[in-house]
């Protein structure tokens, strides 16, 4: 039971920071604003940072690396919805959780 407890927990923490990172990108596209809604942060998919060379490409591969060091195995998408609205998606693997999936994604919908 206490091995269930756990496993759970850490589920809850994995959710957390994932939405945390979702938050964070935000953040950086608010900084960078023009950039952000002319689409320069819109991402498929992935799990590889893109590596450098804009602002944009940089605060991409910071998010990616960061999402990765909190959650194993996660991946990100950014995409814009029109009129300013965007959705940062984090996807990573759950399955130690009681019930979890190897796939677990959290979307978060923001306007810019």
């Amino acid at each position: 039971m206490q091995a269930t407890g756990l496993s759970n927990n850490q589920s809850s923490l994995e959710r957390t920071q994932a939405i945390i990172h979702s938050y964070s990108i935000m953040d950086s596209m608010r900084t960078n604003l023009v950039i952000a809604r002319a689409g320069g942060y819109n991402i498929g998919l992935t799990c590889a940072p893109p590596g450098g060379g804009t602002l944009a490409t940089n605060d991409i591969t910071n998010w990616i690396t960061a999402m990765q060091a909190s959650n194993q195995g996660a991946c990100g998408r950014i995409e814009a919805l029109g009129n300013n609205t965007f959705r940062v998606t984090v996807q990573w693997n759950d399955s130690r959780a009681t019930g979890g999936s190897a796939t677990q994604t959290v979307a978060t919908v923001g306007r810019l």
